[in-house]
């Protein structure tokens, strides 16, 4: 073992690139993915066919092909193509196919937005009947009720389930260093292995750091939970 070698100062700040590099590339995909999957969700639980059909389309095809195509698919292909590649530097959003990043942020994004949006639809649909019953009662509009009563209540259920997605996605980013330019922790790994050819040494630390970043998720959705789901719990009297 020669672990000394992690620490030197070389190898600390490849390590401390490629997390910072994993947490913007999580972070980026967590905000875009879940702000896209609240209205697709609400499209997934529409009465109408053509409402909801492109949207269960989409999360059927993006939850049964594996992520790492996903991302070969849009850098590898889409990224490429020549009527894409004339437009990088005129045309919106083309352009952002120019930048590796841009394209792991939106194969990394479509995937966890078709998880979250099963999850978010799942939990609108056992939103209890009596609450609905209620905000008509008051006379809240169909607007009102989703946004005062439906959506708040299925977002705060869907909280144990959404943290297991987003400790998913940290684990997945590990892929992204399969995009040129893109550098994370596996890619920290991988230039300590192909430098000092410490295979071992350098994997078991990057494992470590993911392990941190995991436990550290974890405490952060068990305070969101006991703050926002407080009132699911059994009440002492």
């Amino acid at each position: 073992m020669q672990f000394d070698v992690i620490f030197t100062p070389e190898a600390l700040t490849l390590y401390w690139d490629g997390l910072l590099g994993t947490l913007e590339l999580l972070i980026a995909c967590i905000v875009v993915g879940g702000t896209l999957s609240i209205p697709l969700a609400i499209m997934r639980v529409s009465q109408s066919a053509w409402v909801r059909g492109p949207v269960w389309l989409f999360t059927y095809i993006v939850r049964g092909t594996p992520l790492l195509i996903q991302v070969y698919i849009i850098y590898y292909g889409i990224a490429q193509l020549d009527w894409i590649q004339a437009r990088w530097d005129t045309t919106w959003p083309w352009i952002g196919f120019k930048d590796a990043f841009f394209c792991a942020v939106l194969a990394f994004s479509l995937n966890t937005c078709a998880y979250t949006v099963e999850l978010l639809a799942g939990a609108i649909r056992d939103t209890n009947a009596g609450e609905v019953e209620a905000a008509q009662a008051m006379g809240l509009s169909r607007l009102q009720i989703l946004r005062r009563i439906v959506l708040p209540s299925a977002m705060r259920r869907t909280l144990p389930a959404y943290s297991n997605e987003v400790i998913m996605m940290l684990h997945s980013t590990s892929l992204a260093s399969t995009v040129p330019a893109v550098f994370d922790i596996t890619g920290a790994a991988r230039s300590i292995y192909s430098d000092f050819y410490l295979p071992f040494e350098a994997f078991i630390t990057a494992g470590v750091i993911y392990l941190a970043l995991t436990f550290t998720l974890v405490g952060f959705f068990k305070l969101a939970e006991n703050h926002w789901l407080a009132y699911l719990r059994p009440q002492k009297h």
